[in-house]
């Protein structure tokens, strides 16, 4: 297997931190990039209906501002992680699954690697898991990681 660009989705929870152990050893093990997301979920579609455009700019900004603060926040929490580690991090806006699969395509993704939240029962049927709508649509190897 020819790996040289692993992706590494985070929602900045503990399963993500797990898996990030996983995402850097399968980069050393590869010498490949490591590219770390995140996805602002974009329900902006409904907020319109509600918030008058002039304040939705505002509030699109800071949306985007708190998601660069907690992925910074995530990182440095992962500093012990990461040393000595390149990576490069990106934020997308949409739907976490299908932005993780597209951006994963068009920027020639070879593996993923994503933490599972492990939700059984009626959680799991109300929430839905993003890393097996992920793993059902990507084009590449999926690695997901358990709590």
């Amino acid at each position: 297997m020819d790996v040289k660009k692993i992706l590494f989705p985070t929602d900045f929870s503990d399963a993500s931190r797990n898996a990030l152990e996983y995402a850097v050893y399968m980069q050393k093990v590869f010498n490949a990039a490591l590219e770390i997301v995140h996805v602002i979920f974009d329900e902006t579609y409904l907020i319109t209906m509600y918030v008058p455009q002039g304040a939705l700019h505002g509030f699109l900004g800071e949306l985007e501002a708190g998601a660069t603060q907690h992925l910074n926040e995530f990182l440095k929490s992962c500093g012990n992680i990461l040393k000595d580690v390149e990576f490069t991090t990106k934020l997308l806006k949409g739907t976490p699954y299908a932005e993780i699969v597209a951006w994963s395509k068009e920027s020639g993704v070879d593996l993923i690697v994503i933490g599972t939240h492990g939700r059984t029962g009626l959680e799991h049927v109300l929430f839905g898991s993003t890393a097996e709508k992920i793993i059902g649509r990507s084009h590449c190897p999926v690695i997901t990681v358990k709590p």
